[in-house]
């Protein structure tokens, strides 16, 4: 227990320390927003190419722990979508449903590769990059659908979507890590350590920004989107990938790192998502932010358990 809190104490520190920049050095919101692009788009894409061009995947499960999380992720999505009815008689809409959707299904990288790599080191990242080419492609066409489905006032075309999943950084980042692994081509050592040095930047960047955008106002007021959001992530998504990796054979780091991908919170790019789309902004703040604080309590619990 001791060492899963080791590990987490300086994720949720750096957390702590992005929502005190925000109040203080820099409140301005288009500061917060430039950090986020140049994350998103160069430094965590950097981080994942180089993490996955290193590694070895044959000599990892990454099969098992990729089907494992993405079978639990679908698992969620479909226990959100039958849960649905009963929200709407408890005064859920469609935007708020959306919210509570992306809230019980995405994941949030940044806190993910922080905490597996401070416990497993480079294993560790290699095993939650792969948990990430599984996870975000078929998330993002859930989370569009939904949208598109119960929030958006226009539905998107086939064309839309499939537009806004080929222009995910994250995703052709992947791609290219596992092209470069698989395909053992000789990378010039200045191109590697240009990308370490953008890597090595990303986790650490991405966890200001994940901070800066917490609100703090409105948790005192938690509705029943908010709570099926809360317990959908962070207790039965973790309980149902941890049977999946039990099923897989999967133990010691490779169960740890499967059981930490799904008991992070919902990514914060899920709410330029609800913005962009006409869901619950507001409310899926207010999702993020409780999710955030209670990990800190949830995640230790639950990777202490399967350790």
């Amino acid at each position: 227990m001791l060492v899963v809190l080791n590990a987490l104490l300086p994720v949720f520190m750096l957390i702590a320390l992005g929502l005190v920049l925000r109040r203080t050095l820099l409140p301005e919101d288009g500061h917060w927003l430039g950090l986020e692009r140049i994350v998103y788009y160069v430094l965590f894409p950097a981080l994942l190419i180089v993490t996955l061009a290193r590694a070895d995947l044959a000599s990892v499960p990454a099969a098992d722990v990729g089907f494992a999380l993405l079978l639990a992720a679908l698992a969620t999505s479909a226990l959100s979508l039958v849960i649905r009815p009963l929200l709407a008689r408890l005064g859920v809409d469609g935007p708020a449903f959306t919210s509570v959707f992306q809230g019980a299904t995405r994941f949030q990288t940044y806190v993910a590769l922080s905490v597996v790599g401070n416990l497993y080191g480079a294993l560790g990242l290699t095993l939650a990059s792969v948990a990430t080419v599984a996870m975000v492609p078929i998330l993002n066409v859930l989370s569009v659908a939904v949208m598109t489905r119960y929030a958006a006032s226009t539905p998107l075309t086939r064309w839309q979507v499939l537009g806004l999943i080929v222009r995910n950084p994250l995703i052709w980042a992947c791609l290219i890590g596992i092209a470069i692994s698989l395909t053992r081509r000789p990378v010039p050592a200045p191109v590697f350590q240009f990308g370490n040095a953008l890597g090595s930047a990303s986790l650490a960047v991405g966890l200001l920004v994940t901070g800066a955008g917490l609100r703090l106002d409105g948790l005192l007021r938690v509705g029943p989107a908010t709570v099926a959001a809360v317990v959908l992530k962070l207790a039965v998504m973790p309980l149902i990938a941890a049977s999946l990796a039990l099923v897989f054979h999967l133990d010691g780091a490779n169960l740890a790192v499967v059981v930490c991908c799904a008991a992070v919170p919902t990514s914060s790019s899920a709410y330029v998502l609800a913005r962009q789309m006409g869901g619950d902004a507001p409310l899926l703040a207010q999702i993020i932010t409780l999710q955030t604080a209670l990990a800190a309590i949830t995640m230790p619990l639950a990777l202490a358990l399967v350790r």
